[in-house]
C-alpha cells in the first residue's frame, strides 16, 4: 500500500482528507485506485484520454515520475506519492547556461562610513564581508508584484543593501491586504502599493534606489522592464503573469526565483538559472480556469507569505553573493499546518518548449489566451442578473431560487436571506434538490465561481439559470451595506 499526498487544492475531491492510502504494484494502479475511491478526482488529473494531465505532476517518494517509469514506474509498500499541481529562438540547440549575472567590479562600488556601520553584521561574516555587501550594493533585483509575498521581499532585500530594486505593481491597498500585506498600514488604503511599497522601503534604507514600474506586466513591456534586472523575483498571484515571466526570464537569461501560496501550503524554487529547470519544466501547461482557487477565494494564513518571501529573498542574497547551494532543482515545499518542509528534485525537461534542446517558443505569446483567463472582466451578458434586480424579486416575492455557491465558513461570513447553500463541489451530486424549469439565480463571493456553477446547471439542461454579477460583495455595496465584506 502507498500513501499518497493531497493538495488542498484537491482535497475537496478526497473528503478533505490531506492523505489516502491506496494499492497497486504501478503508479498507475495507485492512482486508478484512488479515483475509483474517489471518482470526483478523476477528471482533475487525468485527461479525456486517461492520461495524466501535465499540470499535476506525480513524484514517488521524491523523484518525479515523468523521469522515471512514468505511470509503469512500480511502487513498492511504504512509498509515498505525492501530487503536485500548479497554485496561479529559432536555434535548435538550448539556450546558454546563465552564469552568475555580471553585476559592476566590486572596486567600482564604495561603502560611505555610514553604509559600514549599517551592514556592520554582514560584513563579520566571513562568506559576506566587505566585497559581498559591494555585489549586493551593485546588484539590480526586479520584484514582480508588492503584495503579500513582494511585502518581505521589498523590506528585507532593502535592508540587505540590495542597489536597484524594480517594482511591478498596478493596484491600490485595501483593507483585506493588511492581514498579510506587512509592507503597508492601515494609513495606506486606497494607496497605490507601488508608492506604499516604495516608502517603507527607502525609510528601512535611504541607500538604495526604487525604480517604480506602475503598470500590469504584459507581454509587450516584459522585455523592455526586465532587461535592466540580474534577477527576477516572482511574487504575482496568477497563471497567466507566472507563464509570461518565466518566458522573458529564459529569452533574457534572468534567474527567476519563484515562490507560491495557497491557504497553508506554499513553494519555492530557483528557476531559469546555471542551466537548471523553467517553470514550464515543472508545468508545462496551466490549470483549468478554476480549478484553483486565488487567494481572494481559497483564503491565505497571513503568515505564509512571510515565510516563502523570506526563502526568496534569502535565495536572492545567496546568488548575487555566489555562497551556498541554491535551490535549483529542488522543489521546497512548506506545509504550515504542519509545520514540516519536504523537497522534491526537479529535472530540466529535454522537451521543454521554452529551455529544451529543440525551443518551440521563441517569443512572448497571449498569456490570457494561453491560460484560458480573460484579459478583462467580461461584460454584463444575457446570463447575469444584476443584484439591485435580484433584491427587487426578493421584495416582490417573485417565485425563484437563490443558491449559494461559496463553503460554508464564507456563509457564517455574510449571507443573503433565503439563500441555499450549495458549495461548488456539491453541485453536481445535488442537481436532483432543483426543478429544471425553475427560475434559478446563483451566488458566490465575487461572481466567478458561480459563472461555473452557471455552466453546470445548464449543461445538465437547466433552462432559466442567471449568474448575481459581483457576488455578494457587489450585494454588500448596492443592496445592504450591513452585509460585511471580507
Amino acid at each position: 500500500m502507498a500513501k499518497i499526498l493531497i493538495p488542498t487544492p484537491l482535497r475537496q475531491f478526497t473528503g478533505k482528507q490531506d492523505s489516502v492510502v491506496a494499492g497497486g504494484a504501478t503508479v498507475g494502479e495507485v492512482l486508478s485506485a484512488l479515483t475509483t475511491q474517489y471518482p470526483d478526482l478523476r477528471k482533475q488529473i487525468f485527461n479525456d484520454e486517461g492520461k495524466l494531465r501535465s499540470f499535476v505532476n506525480v513524484y514517488l517518494n521524491d523523484e518525479d515520475i515523468r523521469y522515471l517509469g512514468k505511470d509503469a514506474t512500480a511502487v513498492s509498500d511504504g512509498d509515498t506519492l505525492s501530487l503536485v499541481p500548479s497554485i496561479a529562438g529559432g536555434s535548435a540547440v538550448a539556450p546558454p547556461e546563465n552564469a552568475a549575472p555580471e553585476s559592476a567590479p566590486p572596486e567600482e562600488i564604495t561603502l560611505s562610513n555610514d553604509e559600514i556601520l549599517r551592514y556592520s553584521r554582514h560584513l563579520i561574516i566571513p562568506e559576506v564581508g566587505i566585497e559581498g555587501q559591494k555585489k549586493l550594493k551593485a546588484a539590480k533585483v526586479l520584484l514582480v508584484g508588492a503584495g503579500g509575498l513582494g511585502a518581505p521581499l521589498g523590506l528585507y532585500l532593502a535592508a540587505a543593501g540590495v542597489g536597484k530594486i524594480g517594482l511591478v505593481d498596478f493596484d491600490v491597498v485595501d483593507f483585506t491586504n493588511l492581514q498579510r500585506q506587512v509592507i503597508h498600514s492601515t494609513k495606506d488604503v486606497g494607496r497605490n502599493k507601488i508608492d506604499s511599497a516604495a516608502e517603507k522601503m527607502l525609510a528601512i534604507n535611504p541607500n538604495v534606489r526604487i525604480v517604480k514600474h506602475e503598470v500590469a506586466l504584459t507581454s509587450e513591456n516584459a522585455l523592455d522592464i526586465i532587461k535592466d534586472y540580474d534577477y527576477v523575483v516572482d511574487g504575482t498571484d496568477n497563471f497567466p503573469t507566472r507563464y509570461l515571466v518565466n518566458d522573458a526570464c529564459v529569452l533574457l537569461n534572468k534567474p527567476n526565483i519563484y515562490g507560491s501560496i495557497f491557504r497553508f501550503e506554499g513553494q519555492s524554487t530557483v528557476f531559469a538559472y546555471e542551466g537548471g529547470p523553467c517553470y514550464r519544466c515543472l508545468y508545462p501547461e496551466p490549470p483549468p480556469p478554476g480549478l484553483v482557487p486565488s487567494c481572494a477565494e481559497g483564503g491565505v494564513l497571513g503568515i505564509l507569505p512571510g515565510t516563502i518571501g523570506l526563502i526568496q529573498a534569502t535565495e536572492t542574497v545567496k546568488l548575487i553573493l555566489g555562497i551556498g547551494e541554491s535551490l535549483v532543482g529542488r522543489l521546497l515545499l512548506y506545509d504550515a499546518l504542519t509545520m514540516r518542509f519536504r523537497e522534491l528534485k526537479l529535472r530540466k525537461n529535454p522537451e521543454c518548449p521554452m529551455c529544451g534542446e529543440h525551443r518551440t517558443i521563441t517569443k512572448l505569446i497571449d498569456y490570457h489566451q494561453f491560460c484560458g483567463v480573460p484579459a478583462q472582466e467580461p461584460k454584463v451578458t444575457e446570463g447575469e442578473i444584476e443584484v439591485t434586480e435580484v433584491k427587487a424579486k426578493l421584495d416582490r416575492g417573485d417565485n425563484f431560487v437563490l443558491i449559494d455557491v461559496r463553503e460554508p465558513h464564507e456563509y457564517k461570513i455574510a449571507s443573503i436571506p433565503g439563500a441555499k447553500l450549495v458549495p461548488l463541489g456539491e453541485v453536481p451530486k445535488r442537481l436532483d434538490e432543483f426543478d429544471k424549469n425553475a427560475d434559478i439565480v446563483i451566488h458566490c463571493k465575487s461572481g466567478m465561481r458561480s459563472a461555473k456553477a452557471c455552466g453546470i446547471l445548464k449543461q445538465a439542461g437547466f433552462q432559466h439559470v442567471r449568474n448575481m454579477k459581483g457576488g455578494i460583495l457587489a450585494w454588500s455595496d448596492q443592496v445592504d451595506p450591513g452585509v460585511p465584506k471580507y
